[in-house]
Order: C-alpha cells, then sequence, then structure tokens
C-alpha cells in the first residue's frame, strides 16, 4: 500500500477513534499502534532455513528439573513471590451457556473458577503463603464475573479483577471503526486477545501494585484448562535460574498439529505458528515427527520484565488479524497471542511438561472425559485414573444434539463408564441410560427419524450401533 494513502487511512482513524469516548486514552493509543503496526505490513516471515530444534537448554525436559525444596518455609517463600493470572475473558456461547466460560459446571457440581479458587486456597493453608488469583476479563465478562466472585469473600485467597482492552472492529471498506458508525452495542467491539495482557495488567495499576507487594512471577493459563495448577517444581527452576520467561510445552498428538511450537531461531527461542508457516513447508509444519511439541498456553513470566518490555513498548507481537462479519458488514479485528512474546524476555525456555498439564474443555466431548471415571477430583484437582493403562485419552466425538451443556446433560443419565474406551462416535438422537460401560471402538449413530436409547448398565465393546436391532 502507497505511504500516503495508508497515511490517510491513519489519520482518519485517529480522528474516528478519538470521538470513541466508551475507551480509555491508554486503550485508543494501543488501538492505533497496533493498526499502524498492521498497515505498515511488518509481518514477521520465518526463513525456514534458519530454524532450529531447541537443545535440552532451551526445553528444559520436566523430569530434569530439581525437585521442590523440603522444608515448608521455603515453599512459603517460593509461593509469596507468585500471582496466580487466570484469562477470563471468554464466553461459554459455543458450549450453549450464557455468562463467563470459567461459571459452567465441570464437577461435582464445582464450576471452572470454583476448582481454581478450591486449589489456590489450599496452597494458602498448607504453607501459610499469600498467593492472590488474577482473573483478566473482558467486556463481555466483567459484570458477570464481579457478582460472581462475591461468593468467595470469605476465603483465603485475595482475588483481583481487570479488564483487557476493548477495541473497535475495523469496517474493512474504509477502515473507520465500527461504532463511530453508530453500531454501539457490545458486536462493534473486541477484545484484541490475551497477548493483550501484558499491556493491561499494566495499564490496570495491578503490576505496580503486585511489584510492590514483592511478588515476582505470574503464571498466566487459561481458565478452562484443568491441567494448569501451581507447580512448585517448575517455579523453583525459574527463580533459581532467573528465566524472564517460561512456556509450558507438551508432546504433540494427532489432534494438536495445528498448535503453535518452540523453534530456535537467530539464537533466541521463539513460537512458530500454522499461521507463519509458507505454504510449501505446512505439512512439515504439522508432522509430529520434526515438530514433536506444542504450546499449552500455561505461561510463566518475570513481572519485572513486564514492566521494562511494556514501558518500552517493546513488544510487538504478530499480529493475528481476524475477520468477521457483523450485520452483513466486513469487519476486521487484529489480535495478538501472549505466547509470541516469548523472544522479547531474556532467558526465556520451554518445559516439556508432562501432558496432564493440559486439560482443556472446549466442548462437551471434552467434558465428558472430565466428569466420567477417567479422573477423581482431590482437593480440586482433576486426578487421572490409574486404572486406565492407555497414557492417552479416547477420542470423543459428539454430534450437534450434544453440542449444547443442557442437551449434554439431559441425555445423559449419568456418564458412561470409560476407563477402557479407545474411541467413541455418538450422533443422532440417542439417549443414555444409567451405569453404561463402554469400551474399545464404539460407534453409536442414530438413523433419522430413529430415537435410540442405550439401556441401563448396557455393556458395548467394540460395537457400531445404528438402531435398536443392534444392541
Amino acid at each position: 500500500m502507497a505511504a500516503t494513502a495508508t497515511d490517510n487511512k491513519l489519520s482518519n482513524l485517529k480522528s474516528a477513534v478519538a470521538g470513541l469516548n466508551q475507551i480509555s486514552e491508554n486503550e485508543k493509543k494501543g488501538f492505533i499502534n497496533l493498526v499502524s503496526r498492521y498497515l505498515s505490513g511488518e509481518a514477521q516471515h520465518v526463513e525456514w532455513s534458519k530454524i532450529q530444534t531447541p537443545t535440552d537448554e532451551v526445553v528444559v525436559p520436566y523430569e530434569s528439573l530439581a525437585p521442590t525444596p523440603d522444608g515448608s518455609s521455603e515453599v512459603k517463600s517460593l509461593l509469596d513471590k507468585l500471582v496466580v493470572l487466570k484469562l477470563n475473558g471468554g464466553l461459554g456461547t459455543t458450549m450453549g451457556c450464557t455468562g463467563p466460560k470459567s461459571v459452567i459446571e465441570v464437577r461435582d457440581g464445582l464450576t471452572f473458577l470454583d476448582l481454581i479458587v478450591i486449589q489456590i486456597e489450599n496452597l494458602n493453608s498448607k504453607y501459610g503463603s499469600n498467593v492472590p488469583l488474577l482473573l483478566m476479563n473482558s467486556f463481555n465478562t466483567h459484570d458477570d464475573t464481579q457478582k460472581i466472585i462475591e461468593k468467595y469473600k470469605n476465603s483465603n485467597i485475595q482475588i483481583h479483577t481487570f479488564n483487557q482492552s476493548q477495541y473497535p472492529r475495523l469496517v474493512v471498506d474504509d477502515f473507520l471503526p465500527l461504532p463511530s458508525k453508530g453500531h454501539t452495542g457490545k458486536d462493534g467491539w473486541y477484545p484484541p486477545g490475551h497477548g493483550d495482557v501484558f499491556p493491561s495488567l499494566s495499564n490496570s495499576g495491578k503490576l505496580d501494585a503486585l511489584l510492590s507487594q514483592g511478588k515476582e512471577y505470574v503464571f498466566v493459563a487459561n481458565s478452562d484448562n484443568l491441567g494448569a495448577i501451581v507447580d512448585l517444581k517448575i517455579l523453583n527452576h525459574l527463580v533459581k535460574n532467573k528465566n524472564e520467561y517460561c512456556m509450558e510445552v507438551t508432546p504433540k498428538t494427532l489432534a494438536d498439529v495445528k498448535g503453535g511450537t518452540l523453534i530456535s531461531y537467530e539464537g533466541r527461542v521463539q513460537l512458530l505458528e500454522i499461521a507463519q508457516v509458507p505454504d510449501e513447508h505446512v505439512s512439515e509444519f504439522k508432522s509430529i515427527e520434526k515438530f514433536k511439541i506444542f504450546n499449552t498456553n500455561n505461561l510463566w513470566v518475570n513481572l519485572k520484565a513486564i514492566k521494562r518490555l511494556v514501558e518500552a513498548d517493546a513488544l510487538k507481537t504478530e499480529i493475528i488479524p481476524n475477520p468477521k462479519e457483523v450485520d452483513g458488514v466486513k469487519v476486521l479485528q487484529l489480535e495478538t497471542a501472549a505466547g509470541a512474546a516469548i523472544r522479547f524476555f531474556d532467558k526465556a525456555i520451554g518445559i516439556n511438561v508432562p501432558r496432564s498439564r493440559f486439560l482443556p474443555v472446549k466442548a462437551t466431548s471434552d467434558l465428558l472425559l472430565v466428569q466420567s471415571d477417567l479422573y477423581t477430583l482431590e482437593d480440586g484437582f482433576v486426578i487421572r485414573n490409574k486404572a486406565r493403562a492407555n497414557p492417552e485419552n479416547p477420542t470423543v466425538e459428539l454430534g450437534p444434539e450434544f453440542k449444547k451443556v443442557s442437551n449434554f446433560l439431559s441425555r445423559f443419565k449419568s456418564i458412561p463408564s470409560i476407563v477402557e474406551l479407545d474411541s467413541l462416535k455418538v450422533a443422532g438422537d440417542v439417549w443414555f441410560g444409567p451405569g453404561i460401560i463402554l469400551k474399545g471402538k464404539v460407534s453409536i449413530v442414530a438413523k433419522p427419524g430413529v430415537k435410540l436409547e442405550i439401556p441401563d448398565g448396557a455393556v458395548i465393546a467394540n460395537k457400531e450401533i445404528n438402531g435398536p436391532e443392534d444392541l
């Protein structure tokens, strides 16, 4: 794009954004910054030949970490350096729920947020520490979250909330903000991805407050990842080695081929996402042999380093353009991801963690796994059943009839036993009675117009069922 055309676009956009009184000056500045970077075309191209596989110094095997210190006073002093931050900006809409996703009930009547609070409460009680919980909300989840956290006010845990930025969606045709064209509702705005966590932590005043309390590290994770619990071995390693940033990675399975991976590039550790990969190398990127690990989005970051880099405006992470449509108008939202910031921090590392630290619940198929006998709940931790021999979880594919949580719950009288299951496919008008056991490879696909009821206590092993006659 010619410089003058770009300059015109930017100056028109600046004027329009200046008139948006729903957002702060920091948000306006951050947004204009993001758009000007996007327009300058500073997309980061990776030279394929320069990519190197990281060594064990860069991506540290979890097994090689030193054991946690024995004395509870040493553990307390470690924990007193820590803050836990959960990304809480997402809604439960994809699972048919209203409000923040973190208030979906996961197990035994407890929500994601309940489990997070119980876990940190137990840590603080056990060691006499004071690990606070921060929730980064979006404008979509803020009001509901403020009401929900009231129920934790008597717990031994400080809960702080702050909002990530609110940016206007850009109209593709003329590059002006959608809200300045009469779209004053929520659909004129968007939260710009979790890469915004660092500037928002700073803009909210929370970063300085935490530093003044002697906090040193923040553990950032998605609120729907049940495996993202505080790990003392990781924290101990980072404090000892003065690492400014650590990304937890875990071995890829075939289900994870699109996840970003860590590479060594020009002397620094860097996240490589599928969007950055030249077309001719995409199949190589997806191969489990060459790129064996992927990003869990469990991140440990030094607070002083965040302050230094945010104040220097140095976190110029890759921009992810996300095209959308609002009432027939084509719009663009520019986003960034927190994992991409790894290359700006000193002594940044990955740690290759066990798969148990990555247990996200993105759909009702994941809910089926965590509500089943594959897992138990102890002190707020979801722990895998040792009776299952296979280290990998079964693959579960549920049809659209099960997509919403309410439908899912009504179609299962109780969750079947799946300790010996390899794969499950369910589609059509299928209903499950209580006490069912599924083993091996099971496919239950009801014919159109047929209501298929799986009887109480049925044991189904390595079977394909399409109608009552197959039971």
